[in-house]
């Protein structure tokens, strides 16, 4: 994903309010700028460090900025802008970059199904099969290139994996898609301290036959796009 124009770069002060961050420009301005993210952002928020956010010219919009890229402890940068991911795993889908799903001749964004009342983030489909695929932001590290998901308890990413088992069941192709946004991860594992409960249904939909995908991203001021596979661990 190219980014036009490029992100323009700050100092990051602080979040707060969930959805509001003040950044530092480089000639000593202030600025608040919308921050796209609902999780608790752990290790993602370190005052005083770099970070880069993107500009709309939308008069409509209350505040211009948003919050994309982060500096965390370690120095690695983390894209905390969830409304990526998405966008970015069908954008390789569609380029041929992720091998594993390949070859699907239709891509349907945010299609209704399921029993209790979800969207799959993308529907994959080629001659009658259905390939169910739910994406997840990934930017927790915890150390040595380790990431893990989710960062705060989530109601929301259990359910999405009780659809995922739903449809493996059905005898679809049901994959949760962890897109790391770090510039600093190997592999990825899942958060048993922070959601035990999603580690439990994770391992339970593994064993469903729900598949699991890891990527990792590249991330600039000048683009965020898709790259290597990573290992997941369970």
């Amino acid at each position: 994903m190219k980014l036009s124009p490029p992100l323009q770069q700050g100092t990051l002060l602080k979040r707060y309010k969930r959805f509001l961050a003040d950044v530092q420009l480089a000639n000593g301005d202030i600025i608040t700028v919308h921050c796209p993210n609902t999780g608790s952002m752990k290790h993602c928020v370190v005052p005083g460090t770099p970070c880069w956010f993107s500009w709309s010219d939308n008069p409509k919009r209350k505040l211009p900025g948003t919050l994309e890229i982060t500096t965390t402890p370690e120095g690695h940068l983390a894209g905390v802008n969830t409304a990526r991911p998405n966008r970015l795993v069908r954008e390789a889908v569609e380029a041929g970059r992720v091998p594993e799903l390949a070859d699907y001749t239709q891509i349907r964004p945010e299609v209704r199904y399921g029993n209790e009342k979800s969207r799959i983030d993308l529907l994959l489909e080629r001659q009658g099969e259905r390939c169910y695929v739910e994406v997840k932001n990934v930017t927790l590290e915890t150390g040595d290139g380790t990431v893990a998901f989710p960062d705060a308890v989530t109601d929301r990413g259990t359910r999405h994996l009780r659809e995922l088992m739903a449809m493996a069941a059905e005898g679809h192709r049901a994959v949760i898609f962890f897109c790391v946004q770090h510039s600093g991860a190997r592999r990825a594992v899942p958060a048993d301290d922070i959601d035990p409960v999603y580690g439990r249904t994770l391992r339970e939909a593994l064993a469903a036959g729900v598949e699991v995908l890891a990527y990792g991203c590249r991330l600039s001021a000048e683009e965020i796009a898709l790259g290597k596979r990573l290992n997941f661990d369970t």
